[in-house]
């Protein structure tokens, strides 16, 4: 029993990961209909600078979270200025095309600026104590009862639920979520109406990014390594989330990101190791086949 709940656990800890990615991914497609591929190397841009940060100018790791999310913001609003824009009336191939090249260029410019070689992630969530000889010790997990669960867990998903909720709130309750909602809807409307359309998809990129960030110290908080390639998969996980979950709906993101975690973890347990991405993507698969708009995604009907 102590086995499931542990597995459980940790897969509510890596969809937590998933789910912040993937709201990325969902707002970006809901507002400006398009599938920022470069998203997964914006997680590791974010971790690479909050370990530069941490690392070696031994900065707070407060301070090193916000850097990153600072770096990943304006890199957001960079791609999206000088890649997307200009692409904004051309076909939806150029734009996936753009949005490949632009996650090659983001990797091969950290094989240059920090080389191939693997870094171990600091240690930043875990207490010191003492054990019964004085000696100081770090404690990484909390005892609940018969349970063991990691700090870096326990922020992981208190760190997603409250992005979730403040994000629900900002998208319902502020004038550039409403303005967002009406970009999804219409943007030629929207425009119309005085939303500046533009700066409204600047913003979305800008979250994104920052959520990105997040998601990157995080997932590299939880597995301590960190290279050029850490943000591809993670990346490629969160857009099967995304579509999962309904791709343009929040929640969905949220959803889809919390079942692909358990999926994966539990496959891994119960099934097998290197078959566990295979379990997903076919899991991805037969809920398409079944609800081809995704759990919680929504029937768009075109007007002829």
């Amino acid at each position: 029993m102590m086995t499931f709940l542990n597995h459980l656990i940790n897969g509510i800890s890596l969809g937590s990961v998933y789910a912040i990615i993937a709201l990325g991914y969902t707002m970006v497609y809901g507002i400006a209909k398009m599938l920022n591929f470069a998203h997964g190397d914006v997680i590791m841009v974010g971790a690479y600078i909050c370990f530069y940060a941490v690392s070696e100018y031994h900065m707070p790791p407060v301070i090193g979270v916000l850097s990153a999310v600072l770096v990943c913001t304006l890199l957001g609003i960079f791609i999206e200025r000088f890649a997307y824009k200009p692409l904004r009336e051309a076909p939806s191939l150029a734009v996936l095309i753009t949005a490949i090249g632009v996650s090659y260029l983001l990797q091969n410019l950290a094989l240059l600026l920090w080389s191939a070689n693997p870094k171990v992630f600091p240690l930043f969530l875990a207490l010191r104590g003492t054990d019964e000889n004085g000696n100081m010790i770090v404690k990484r997990n909390m005892e609940i009862g018969p349970l063991s669960v990691s700090y870096v867990t326990i922020a992981t998903i208190a760190a997603c639920v409250i992005i979730m909720l403040a994000l629900t709130l900002f998208i319902n309750h502020t004038r550039m979520g409403k303005a967002m909602r009406a970009c999804s809807e219409d943007k030629s409307a929207a425009q119309l109406m005085g939303i500046d359309v533009n700066a409204t998809i600047s913003m979305t990129f800008a979250i994104g990014s920052g959520l990105a960030a997040i998601a990157g110290v995080l997932l590299c908080s939880a597995y301590q390594n960190l290279t050029p390639t850490t943000g591809s998969m993670p990346g490629i996980k969160a857009f099967t989330a995304a579509v999962f979950g309904g791709i343009g709906s929040i929640p969905g993101a949220f959803l889809g990101g919390i079942l692909l975690g358990m999926l994966e973890i539990f496959a891994k347990a119960y099934i097998s190791t290197q078959l566990s991405d295979a379990v997903v993507f076919a899991a991805l698969i037969i809920v398409l086949l079944v609800k081809p708009t995704g759990l919680l995604g929504q029937q768009i009907r075109e007007k002829v």
